[in-house]
């Protein structure tokens, strides 16, 4: 009787691949901290270290890590304008700021340079290795002081939005008809309503959206929708 043949099992299959990790610092003490931090975990490996953002556009790409810690505040390019220039040469990569500071405007800079995720540099180690594995599987990982910091700016965005696009029924008529391009004698005659009577209506327009043009009232106004708001003719 012969005996089974086992299957041959790759070496690789039963070992889980660390995932890969890019380190931008220009600290030293800094950067050994979060070298030895990273290595810490066992499905974590630094692969690469970058002390300014230069190096960091110049050798990241190369050495493709499956995410990169960004250093915030780097001499001469900051980790801002380094996220920028690595997303236009890798825009799937996965980069996570890291800075001391929860400045309400670099978060927003950093998100519109492209960054997946915000980190203070206090996250606790089991959180900052959550963090990682999340943005690797599409989420967008920020500390809880940054997350409440976003929100809060939306909100008081949105209310200052609502409050100043209070119009009334007849100003959005006008507003509406202007984007249509209308002049405000033709508005005048669909509305059945005196040009005076429009031209009243405009300088209370402008007054609330604190603009100085019909171009401006008419641009602010249509920011303002929804696009899943229809419109009427």
């Amino acid at each position: 009787m012969t005996k089974p043949v086992k299957a041959i099992v790759p070496l690789n299959v039963s070992a889980k691949t660390p995932l890969k990790i890019a380190l931008v610092e220009d600290q030293p003490s800094a950067r050994e901290t979060w070298i030895q931090l990273i290595n810490t975990f066992d499905d974590l490996s630094c692969i690469c270290t970058c002390k300014t953002g230069e190096e960091a556009v110049r050798v990241i790409p190369e050495v493709k890590p499956d995410v990169v810690l960004m250093d915030i505040f780097l001499p001469r390019m900051s980790g801002i304008e380094a996220t920028a220039r690595l997303k236009e040469v890798m825009p799937k990569a996965r980069i996570i700021i890291l800075t001391a500071m929860d400045d309400e405007e670099l978060v927003f800079m950093a998100l519109e340079a492209g960054a997946d995720g915000y980190l203070l540099k206090r996250t606790k180690p089991a959180d900052l290795r959550a963090s990682l594995l999340e943005v690797i599987s599409g989420g967008a990982p920020m500390t809880s002081e940054i997350a409440r910091r976003v929100v809060e700016s939306f909100w008081l965005k949105r209310k200052n939005r609502d409050e100043s696009l209070h119009l009334s029924v007849r100003e959005e008529q006008i507003l509406l008809l202007l984007s249509k391009g209308y002049t405000n004698k033709t508005v005048s005659d669909r509305l059945e309503i005196s040009a005076d009577t429009v031209s009243h209506h405009l300088k209370r327009v402008f007054d609330k959206l604190h603009v100085s043009s019909r171009t401006e009232a008419v641009a602010r106004y249509m920011a303002s929708k929804s696009p899943t708001q229809g419109q009427t003719s």
